[in-house]
């Protein structure tokens, strides 16, 4: 082992048709995530663990997936990987509840090499859910880069050169004046102060409806964020984003042919899937199906100037 090579390595077996990009696309926030990214067929994830700093790199290599680690946490992710990547994903029973729907059943066999991932980390993907609140996806990238930009600490490994998110603790103290050029309004600043500085009860949940009451418990979190957070963290299928401005339309449009459904209409078109409702939303994104647009886009935002 060079003194840049992996600090820990494992080779992983995933199914024949498993898609290793499909799969851990969720975790990244952009081609350009200053945390994650795919490189030259590799997927690059850079995190805090209980044992420090660490680096991920999934590798495939004929068939198999060979994760390598590095940096203190370096055993930490590489002992995860078969989470990270999406294999320890449970499909039990998904089969049959597709055959509810054809669209479903479709999709279902299209994407049956998309696995869910759960990295078992709360606050990096609470994080960018906050800076999603209510704002374009656009806005929201902006903000959550400039923010990992801000706190700047880099990750162990080699190239790619990526960042860690940062500390949670130093995010609970930071003014929230600071997020103010980033493009985040005080409410959303608040709200990440608040969420930062609850992190580590929150790493402690034992499941994904522990996280969601805690993390519901917390001003200015609501269903939708607590659904992006445990969809990743725990890769809990179920997880509906209740309260999203698109994926009601989606799934309307989808299962129903209604180019416009609210919340109360989209869980009734998931209810045969109950187990997998947040399963069959990642299968009709994965599918780049959308309702037809009406109306103007939302623009574009700047608070810095105020």
């Amino acid at each position: 082992m060079t003194p840049s090579g992996p600090a820990a390595s494992r080779t992983l077996h995933p199914p024949a048709d498993y898609r290793l990009a499909a799969s851990v696309r969720a975790l990244t926030f952009s081609p350009y995530d200053p945390c994650a990214r795919l490189a030259a067929g590799t997927f690059w994830w850079a995190t805090r663990t209980p044992a420090g700093p660490a680096t991920l790199a999934l590798r495939p290599a004929g068939g198999e997936l060979v994760a390598e680690g590095y940096g203190p946490g370096a055993d930490w992710v590489v002992e995860r990987a078969d989470a990270v990547a999406g294999l320890r994903d449970d499909l039990t029973g998904f089969a049959d509840l597709a055959t509810a729907h054809p669209v479903v059943a479709r999709l279902a066999a299209q994407h049956r090499g998309l696995r869910m991932p759960a990295t078992g980390q709360i606050f990096p993907r609470l994080l960018r859910a906050v800076f999603e609140q209510k704002v374009t996806g656009k806005e929201a990238y902006r903000a959550y880069a400039a923010t990992v930009r801000h706190f700047r600490e880099p990750a162990p490994g080699p190239l790619p050169p990526l960042l860690l998110p940062p500390e949670p603790a130093a995010v609970a103290v930071t003014p929230y004046w600071v997020f103010h050029p980033f493009g985040v309004e005080q409410r959303r600043a608040e709200t990440l102060r608040r969420a930062a500085a609850a992190a580590d009860r929150l790493e402690r949940c034992v499941d994904a409806a522990e996280a969601t009451r805690r993390l519901t418990a917390i001003a200015g979190i609501g269903p939708w964020t607590a659904a992006e957070v445990v969809r990743i963290a725990y890769g809990d299928p179920d997880a509906v984003s209740v309260g999203d401005y698109h994926i009601p339309n989606t799934v309307a449009w989808a299962l129903a042919g209604e180019p416009r459904g609210d919340d109360a209409r989209m869980l009734a078109l998931l209810e045969p899937f109950r187990g997998h409702r947040g399963r069959v939303c990642v299968l009709l994104e994965a599918a780049g199906i959308q309702a037809p647009r009406y109306g103007p886009r939302a623009p574009i935002r700047s608070f810095a100037r105020f």
